[in-house]
């Protein structure tokens, strides 16, 4: 379905974060956005129809977790047939894991879900706020040759650039071009004009309806590798309680230690059904398990290639897949699948 009107209809979500943030006598604050027109008047310039919902205690993004995650996808999804378009405005900290996670949870997504934030609070001196949020107005509200959604996927638009979600990564805590995509070619550049990298954009064959999800599992951790690293803390971490998948971080091109201590370690953790997903240290290029002697030992041991995943997509898909109620051997089966265009397999 989509709606009758002329004018673009877009639903901003705020759930907190620097961009929704202005100055008053007791620091900054988060302002109403049903005010949204009194604090950002250039939105009224885009003829828009635009509405808003915000968290009611809207969050630092540090303290984002499952459960907001819900809250964002149960407010596209009540409201999914009377927009065009959605923005999350957003922390910085963490919006590539929302935007990773709303890839999985948002099943069949057609309409274009945009978030952005910003660096700086909206009013001050050299804030970016304004025009990130007016740039997300823009790219939720794109139609392409055919009348449908020129954006039909989670993405993150943010200064310059527009980048697939699930491939986003926030590379910088200073910088104005906070967040990029090292393994997947832009989506959008954002100049005089917002131009659209049409080949690389999600594309549907089938109009299914949206299905959302909320069943996510956060039963893992992350596993950091690093010179030295002592049998004791490996196997205390592959030990800890109640967790069901690992996230080893290792070098290179998924490359760890040989000792084999650790390779009997992670033996072990396998046979005792825990999932263990090998993604790389490196924030460009990706996990090429079976290119080095190393990287082979760690396949033989049982651990899943992530293959160029990124870290935040690797945590939620391991979420998402946890909480799906499938087969160890399924979910294996998935983690070396695209699902939502979040990794390129070999």
């Amino acid at each position: 379905m989509t709606t009758t009107t002329n004018k673009p209809k877009i639903l901003i979500i705020y759930t907190g974060g620097t961009i929704g943030m202005v100055e008053t006598p007791d620091g900054l604050q988060p302002f109403d956005f049903s005010h949204l027109m009194d604090n950002v008047p250039k939105v009224g310039q885009l003829g828009y129809e635009i509405d808003s919902v915000q968290f009611k205690q809207p969050i630092d993004s540090s303290n984002m977790n499952p459960q907001y995650w819900g809250m964002i996808v149960k407010d596209i999804a009540d409201r999914y047939d009377q927009y065009d378009g959605f923005v999350v405005l957003h922390g910085t900290d963490t919006m590539a894991y929302t935007a990773s996670a709303l890839a999985f949870m948002l099943r069949n997504l057609r309409k274009p879900v945009v978030i952005t934030g910003s660096q700086l609070p909206i009013g001050d001196t050299r804030e970016d706020g304004t025009e990130n949020l007016i740039s997300a107005l823009q790219v939720a509200a794109a139609k392409d040759e055919n009348g449908d959604p020129m954006i039909q996927e989670v993405v993150i638009s943010f200064q310059d650039y527009i980048v697939r979600g699930c491939r986003s990564t926030k590379f910088t805590s200073t910088g104005f071009h906070a967040f990029k995509s090292f393994n997947y070619p832009n989506l959008g550049t954002i100049d005089l004009h917002i131009d659209y990298a049409k080949p690389y954009l999600m594309r549907h064959n089938t109009a299914l309806p949206l299905e959302p999800f909320y069943a996510m599992d956060s039963n893992l951790l992350v596993l950091w590798l690093y010179p030295g690293i002592t049998e004791d803390v490996v196997k205390a971490q592959l030990a800890t309680p109640g967790i069901k998948a690992v996230v080893l971080r290792t070098f290179g091109a998924g490359n760890a230690p040989t000792e084999q201590w650790f390779l009997d370690a992670l033996t072990d953790a396998v046979n005792r059904g825990l999932i263990i997903y090998n993604v790389t240290q490196c924030q460009n290029g990706g996990d090429e398990q079976k290119r080095y002697y190393t990287g082979d030992m760690l396949a033989k041991a049982g651990v899943i290639s992530g293959f160029d995943i990124t870290v935040e997509a690797a945590v939620t898909k391991l979420m998402y897949l946890l909480g799906s109620g499938l087969s160890t051997a399924d979910i294996k089966t998935y983690l070396t699948t695209s699902i939502v265009g979040e990794m390129t397999v070999e």
